[in-house]
């Protein structure tokens, strides 16, 4: 049997193994992806426009593939990861720049910290040094550039990106549209409240999410539901039923 990508008591399992975690950071992910300045090669395919939630849902479930595989089984994944964007890049004739992936892959450090601190507790820093290692490693395996090489440099390199990776453009007008016919005028607001809570400020600023007066009264309602075993039929009802299935496989606890 091989060894495993991700401890098995590791941090970053519980935080990928539980869908409360995973759908906040997939709300956080559905906020900062449409400002990438790199945001046009998610349109290259036309898949994204066409079916934002399920590309984002692609997204997650293939970091979770990667967090619970065998060490041999989660390189072949992050390896099919990087083949499919490689097969962008020739179609397109083009490379997509290298900040568009280091994005990505601190959009997957920063969300796992603070969905995990959302609805838990405060993580210590050997647990963060962890989140951030076991990505680190994705990276390398895809052959990114510079990235960070420990934890305390990549809080400066999230930091700078914050304030110079991000833009509000018509890419990003269109997909927060997409987001909104997909889900229903009542689930957009919910996802706009998730985003709010999560999201850092820059990216609470360009999207002109809500009030962060909301957060204390819908964190307290959410885990109160989780408390009296009320969060599944919660989520049942805002959740899209075409997504069920998928959204039911993400919790590996």
């Amino acid at each position: 049997m091989s060894s495993l990508f991700v401890n098995k008591d590791s941090i970053v399992r519980k935080i990928w193994g539980n869908a409360d975690t995973v759908l906040l950071i997939f709300a956080g992910a559905a906020a900062e992806f449409p400002l990438n300045k790199a945001v046009d090669w998610l349109y290259f395919t036309g898949r994204l426009p066409a079916d934002p939630l399920g590309r984002l849902f692609s997204t997650v479930q293939y970091a979770q593939q990667i967090v619970f595989s065998g060490y041999d089984d989660a390189l072949a994944a992050i390896d099919r990861i990087t083949a499919i964007h490689k097969a962008v890049e020739a179609n397109r004739g083009d490379k997509i720049p290298d900040a568009a992936y280091l994005d990505v892959l601190f959009m997957l450090i920063d969300y796992s910290i603070r969905s995990a601190e959302l609805l838990g507790r405060k993580l210590n820093k050997a647990e963060k040094m962890e989140v951030f290692d076991v990505f680190h490693r994705v990276g390398s395996r895809m052959g990114l550039k510079r990235l960070p090489p420990d934890y305390e440099q990549w809080l400066v390199m999230r930091s700078a990106y914050l304030g110079s990776n991000l833009v509000r453009s018509t890419f990003t007008q269109d997909l927060l549209r997409q987001y909104k016919r997909h889900l229903g005028a009542f689930r957009y607001y919910i996802l706009l409240q998730a985003q709010a809570i999560v999201v850092p400020a820059r990216v609470r600023k360009l999207l002109s999410l809500p009030s962060l007066a909301i957060r204390s009264p819908i964190l307290l309602a959410y885990k109160a539901s989780r408390f009296l075993k009320f969060d599944k039929l919660i989520k049942a009802l805002l959740l899209p039923a075409a997504y069920k299935i998928q959204i039911a496989g993400l919790d590996r606890a």
